[in-house]
């Protein structure tokens, strides 16, 4: 597998880790990737939950951080960024933010200021994106796309900074957690990451000569090899890394995937207004029988909730549950995954997935 370059940075492993949150993917994995040869991503979500949430300036009384400056903690991002360093030394190194999220802007500056290399987005169309990261040339900027209309209105609205992507990634609707895709779509064949793919690489020719990573349902080192075949540079994958011994959540988290079942492995409806993937458990079936906790925005996470309305409708806060996964509370937790997520089946280590993934079982 040829190494692939992003901005000025070589990574040598074309393999992005993908970044997860809330504590999914921090320090110890995120830097273990990047140490192992490929792209560690660092996840900017709930970051006021880092070391049980020291670096917040507030948490409410159930353990929460209070508003959106809290739940996207400047502290904690850069306390994360520096000790994924220690881990990685000077090999590149991704922070993963939502456009979603209620303090994007500033959520770019902070992970620039702590020594980013590259940063990906997603949950939604990040057409500004280069306006927070102006100060910090060498900060590569890679947003994800699902179709090619939109990479051609991220491309267009770029020019006004007269920047193109340094990378794209396409992701299909097998990923994990939220879709770019309606409920429909996902199970359409037209909207499958094979058949998205050529009309975005297309599109992509027509601005410049950037790298085209694919993400969505890719599993092993038979996926990659048909991915790199069909004209990308690499590979995001997510689930996977969360079998491993490094990854940052709860081994409560990673036994659910492992003990998960295809039939247990849903789209579910979600408070940012788009499907998401994740293992049936018992939240599900306690907001099913009308017993699932009292929601009570207190973190403010995304703008599409609009402060916990969304939230109400579909009888859960993400920002909670996500972080109660993170935490391994297997009553009230959210557990995302990929379609491939009954897959994992035990922990190994991230030397070994990488080497599994580029030179095969």
């Amino acid at each position: 597998m040829k190494p692939l370059k992003i901005g000025k940075y070589t990574i040598e492993k074309p393999i992005v880790q993908g970044g997860m949150g809330v504590g999914i993917s921090w320090d110890k994995l995120a830097g273990t990737v990047s140490k192992e040869g490929g792209l560690g991503v660092v996840s900017a979500v709930g970051t006021g939950y880092y070391e049980d949430g020291k670096y917040s300036d507030k948490m409410s009384r159930n353990g929460r951080p209070v508003e959106a400056h809290n739940f996207y903690n400047s502290k904690g991002t850069t306390a994360i960024i520096k000790n994924a360093r220690k881990i990685c030394g000077d090999k590149p190194l991704a922070a993963n933010i939502l456009y979603a999220s209620c303090d994007y802007g500033n959520i770019v500056k902070d992970v620039c200021e702590a020594g980013i290399d590259i940063i990906i987005t997603g949950a939604g169309l990040p057409t500004n994106m280069p306006e927070f990261a102006a100060d910090y040339p060498d900060v590569a900027l890679i947003p994800i796309v699902s179709s090619a209309k939109a990479l051609k209105i991220i491309c267009k609205r770029w020019k006004r900074y007269n920047k193109i992507p340094d990378a794209i990634i396409v992701e299909g609707p097998k990923s994990g957690g939220h879709q770019g895709f309606t409920y429909e779509q996902c199970t359409q064949e037209e909207y499958q990451l094979e058949n998205i793919l050529p009309s975005i690489i297309e599109e992509a020719k027509k601005w410049g000569d950037f790298p085209i990573i694919a993400a969505g349902g890719i599993w092993d080192k038979n996926d990659i090899d048909d991915i790199i075949e069909s004209g990308c540079d690499g590979v995001q994958m997510a689930t996977r890394f969360i079998g491993t011994h490094e990854c940052d959540a709860h081994i409560n988290l990673k036994n659910v995937l492992i003990n998960a079942k295809e039939s247990d492995i849903q789209l579910i409806k979600s408070p940012v207004g788009l499907p998401a993937r994740g293992v049936i458990t018992n939240l599900q079936k306690s907001i099913e029988a009308g017993t699932a906790p009292k929601i009570a925005c207190a973190s403010n996470c995304v703008a599409p909730c609009h402060r916990g309305e969304e939230a109400k409708a579909v009888g859960y806060c993400i920002a909670d549950s996500l972080s109660d996964a993170y935490k391994g509370n297997l009553d009230t937790g959210l557990f995302f995954t990929g379609a491939n997520g009954y897959k994992l089946d035990k922990l190994i280590s991230v030397k070994e997935l990488l080497e599994k993934l580029t030179k095969g079982e």
